[in-house]
């Protein structure tokens, strides 16, 4: 062990951190509480002045860190260490590097299969965060998740390079600047072309948090327009859908709500949701664009390509994928200025609701 004072220069992944978070990244066997300490009495320093863990620390700027603290005791409890990521397989390496349709210093874009997961769970062991070692490239941490798609959603899903360009990019999410559209063919035809579904989501009480529902009361709020692009007849529509929010499930739960749920979404549109004529009982709905700013300045505004299901089925009825693309993106950071729209919309849903409550009590007094 040295007794020299010590001095790190701050990197360019670490412009904007709080000083002890970069204790955790870069000295994670020194404590909050030694690190408190030094602070403390004068000994941790950032360019010659005194600083404090909760400092934001840029690029650039010199450290000066006091010699390690003496070792723990033998007897002392060690720290589990964490379980090692098994090495991933060519075959894995191969199938990440074909998501991918954007790389740059800061983030990645990935084009999801439908039928894979963003994040791992319970049974769940292939997954898109467990394919990230393959896309670390010569950047200094391995590749984070900043925001997700459902298992059975495709397309556009954006991952930071750098921590720096995670919680950039968090922010952008969280405050509704990222800009995202899906398209999802849905049963039968909105009356309303050009609409805002303004309905708050909930857990559905009995369902383990796996399945959300209209909360009218305690849900969370949320917000949706849609505009249809082309239908087929009465039968079925196709749709661009820009959620305002982000709530789970948000744009399955609101185009059931309204009585148009998506095809292929069992879980909420229940066998209604199911085409016949050859349409594919797969999920369609796929996230087709994502524009955010960038860290470095500009941004990245990126297309992803329908998968095979969802472009078969669109040939199928006879759209014209073209059209889709001709939608100019909704610049607002909130819901379009058309309220009467938005009221429609809401008045339609709750008639749905009404109806349906209807016919289940109709079906309960049959003899």
């Amino acid at each position: 062990m040295t007794d020299t004072v010590r001095q790190f220069t701050v990197g360019y992944d670490d412009d904007g951190i709080r000083l002890d978070r970069w204790f955790k990244r870069h000295l994670p066997e020194t404590s909050f509480t030694t690190v408190a300490k030094w602070a403390r009495t004068g000994q941790l320093r950032v360019d010659g002045s005194r600083a404090t863990p909760g400092d934001r620390i840029a690029a650039g700027q010199i450290l000066r860190v006091p010699p390690p603290e003496p070792e723990r005791a033998p007897d002392a409890p060690a720290a589990r260490p964490k379980k090692e990521r098994a090495p991933l397989s060519p075959d894995q390496i191969a199938f990440a590097e074909e998501m991918v349709i954007h790389r740059d210093f800061q983030g990645i874009v990935l084009n999801k299969p439908p039928g894979l997961a963003t994040q791992g769970g319970t049974k769940t062991e292939v997954h898109v965060d467990g394919l990230l070692d393959a896309l670390q490239g010569d950047a200094e941490g391995r590749p984070k998740l900043v925001h997700r798609l459902d298992k059975d959603t495709s397309g556009a899903l954006l991952i930071a390079r750098t921590s720096r360009a995670a919680a950039f990019f968090a922010k952008a999410f969280s405050s509704r600047t990222a800009r995202k559209v899906y398209w999802a063919l849905v049963v039968d035809v909105p009356s309303i072309d050009d609409g805002t579904i303004d309905l708050p989501i909930g857990k559905q009480p009995g369902t383990g948090g796996e399945k959300m529902a209209i909360d009218e009361e305690n849900g969370s709020p949320a917000r949706t327009r849609y505009r249809v692009i082309e239908r087929a007849g009465n039968r079925c529509a196709w749709v661009e859908l820009q959620p305002f929010t982000g709530r789970t499930h948000q744009l399955r739960v609101h185009m059931a709500a309204i009585g148009h749920p998506i095809v292929g979404d069992g879980k909420y549109g229940g066998p209604a949701a199911f085409l016949t004529g050859g349409i594919s009982r797969k999920m369609h709905l796929h996230a087709r664009r994502i524009r955010v700013d960038h860290p470095d300045g500009g941004r990245i505004d990126e297309v992803a390509d329908l998968p095979t299901h969802f472009r078969e089925s669109l040939a199928s009825l006879g759209f014209d994928e073209s059209l889709g693309d001709a939608l100019k993106l909704d610049e607002d950071k909130g819901p379009p200025p058309k309220a009467v729209l938005k009221q429609r919309a809401k008045a339609h849903a709750k008639s749905v609701r009404k109806e349906r409550r209807g016919e289940r009590r109709g079906r309960g007094t049959r003899e």
